[in-house]
């Protein structure tokens, strides 16, 4: 970018040296002034998506859709009956719908995280499938 470290380290208000230490591989820098450089360096991925629409319904592939939110887009996420039966159903103790309201937060990790991977369907959105769902724990989750 032909950046000086002292240009470096006035757009990431950070000091000179910062720079000089984060440039030989210091040990000892902050996580914070890292990003800070980083973002800077145009390395870093700001990109989120959020779920503050708690809606969801059963679509007519039986899957469950619900939305998610990355600055003024809309997001189409769905988890599979599949996948929720499998992972999500407490050895099947839950129906689809309740299974989803109790992983819920899970479920939009899991969705987050194949959206922020750019695994997206042709439209864009997201769809979870069993085999996404990695055996052991999800979130905290145990997961089956």
């Amino acid at each position: 970018m032909n950046l000086t470290q002292k240009q470096l380290s006035a757009l990431a208000k950070v000091s000179p040296p910062t720079i000089s230490r984060f440039e030989q591989n210091a040990k000892d820098i902050q996580l914070s002034t890292v990003l800070a450089i980083l973002d800077v360096l145009g390395m870093t991925d700001n990109r989120t998506l959020i779920f503050s629409d708690t809606t969801f319904h059963r679509d007519i592939d039986d899957t469950i859709v619900f939305w998610g939110q990355e600055g003024e887009k809309r997001v189409r996420c769905r988890i599979s009956h599949e996948a929720l039966d499998d992972h999500f159903s407490d050895g099947d103790k839950l129906r689809v719908e309740m299974a989803f309201k109790k992983y819920r937060s899970a479920i939009e990790a899991l969705a987050r995280r194949k959206y922020l991977l750019d695994q997206r369907e042709p439209d864009g959105g997201v769809l979870i499938r069993t085999e996404d769902v990695r055996p052991g724990r999800v979130s905290g989750v145990p997961v089956t």
